[in-house]
């Protein structure tokens, strides 16, 4: 892959870290609502990666074979099959005749968790993006 490829997959991950951070901070904020338009508490949310082929080419030998440089892919967020925790409490407004509330199943811990290690994946090719950017402007100055 040459550095354009690297350029490339970086940038796709980028992107991903970037919604998986905006996914988990609104699982954050939702953490306690117990009513949505659709009805019943929110669905904690998740962000699925898979491999998917950019439209960067790598090397000229991967050119001529119409291999393409390999990019991030988000499959969108998908909501978490956890059912809802019950929380006995009779006077609240959504509760059902036995007096349960259903609370969205999410554990801020694990949230923490997550958005720690989507903003670490994020730093980490913000570094790749640099240094490529420096090997980048190493070779244009030995072509002058």
């Amino acid at each position: 892959m040459n550095l354009l490829g690297v350029l490339d997959l970086s940038g796709t991950a980028l992107k991903a870290e970037r919604l998986r951070a905006e996914v988990v901070a609104a699982n954050l904020a939702n953490a306690q609502t117990t009513r949505t338009p659709q009805g019943g508490p929110y669905v904690r949310q998740q962000v699925v990666f898979s491999a998917a082929q950019s439209g960067v080419v790598g090397s000229f030998a991967q050119t001529l074979a119409g291999v393409r440089a390999p990019a991030v892919r988000v499959s969108g967020p998908v909501g978490d099959p956890t059912p809802p925790v019950l929380r006995y409490e009779p006077g609240h407004p959504d509760a059902n005749a036995e007096g349960m509330v259903a609370y969205p199943a999410i554990n801020p811990v694990q949230e923490i968790v997550d958005l720690m290690d989507a903003s670490r994946a994020y730093q980490l090719n913000t570094a790749a993006v640099q240094a490529t950017k420096n090997m980048i402007q190493q070779s244009i100055e030995i072509l002058h």
